[in-house]
C-alpha cells in the first residue's frame, strides 16, 4: 500500500451536519482532498494548535502531550489507516527509547496531536480514492481553502484575551463581521468582568 502524506487545508462548520465540523486534509504533493467530520471539541482543539493559543488551563490534548513529553516518548507520525463504514481510523505511531509503538486513537484526536508534535499525517491511497474529493475553481484549477478556525459562542470563551482579539482582527479584515460581532460580544463580556 502506498503512504500519502498528507496537510490540513481547511477547519470549518460542517455543511451537512449542524453541531459538527469538517477537517479537510489535501495530499502535499497532489490534488486531492479528504474531509473527515469531527466534533466541536476535537474542532477547537485542533484550532487551539493551529493557531498557537495557549489557553488559561490546557485542554485534554496538550495534557496528553505534557505526559508524552514527561516520559520522554515522541510522536513520530500518524497514520489514518482504515476506513470502514463511514468512520475514518488512525494510529498514533511512537518512539520512546528507539523503539516503536502504535496506539489506535479517533481521527480527530490524532490530528489534534499530529499538529501538537508538528509530526506528519499520512493515510493510503485505498482511503483517498474511497473518500477523497477534488475541488476545483471555475477555471479548473484547485482552490484555496483558508483554515477556518470559528468556533461557536461556547467556545469561545476558553480563547485567551490576546487570541480573541488578534482572531477579530483577523476576521474583520476578512469581512467576516458575522465572527466578528461573536468575538467582540465575547470582549466585551470579559470587560464588563473586570
Amino acid at each position: 500500500m502506498r503512504r500519502i502524506e498528507l496537510e490540513i487545508v481547511a477547519l470549518s462548520h460542517s455543511m451537512t451536519q449542524s453541531h459538527n465540523y469538517a477537517v479537510v486534509l489535501g495530499e502535499k504533493k497532489g490534488k486531492r482532498r479528504l474531509p473527515i467530520v469531527i466534533g466541536s471539541f476535537e474542532a477547537q482543539a485542533i484550532a487551539v494548535a493551529l493557531e498557537q493559543m495557549t489557553p488559561n488551563r490546557p485542554l485534554t490534548h496538550d495534557l496528553f502531550k505534557s505526559a508524552l513529553d514527561v516520559f520522554e516518548i515522541t510522536l513520530k507520525e500518524v497514520i489514518i489507516n482504515n476506513l470502514m463504514d463511514g468512520i475514518f481510523y488512525a494510529r498514533l505511531v511512537c518512539i520512546k527509547n528507539g523503539e516503536l509503538f502504535e496506539i489506535d486513537s479517533r481521527t480527530s484526536d490524532a490530528i489534534a496531536m499530529a499538529v501538537r508534535f508538528e509530526c506528519p499525517i499520512y493515510t493510503y491511497d485505498f482511503i483517498l480514492e474511497a473518500a477523497g474529493v477534488v475541488l476545483e475553481d471555475q477555471e479548473g484549477g484547485i482552490s484555496q481553502i483558508p483554515v477556518i478556525a470559528d468556533l461557536d459562542d461556547d467556545l469561545l470563551e476558553s480563547w485567551p484575551m490576546e487570541a480573541l482579539q488578534t482572531r477579530l482582527q483577523e476576521v474583520l479584515e476578512a469581512e467576516d463581521y458575522e465572527m466578528a460581532a461573536k468575538l467582540r460580544d465575547e470582549l466585551k463580556r470579559r470587560e464588563a468582568k473586570d
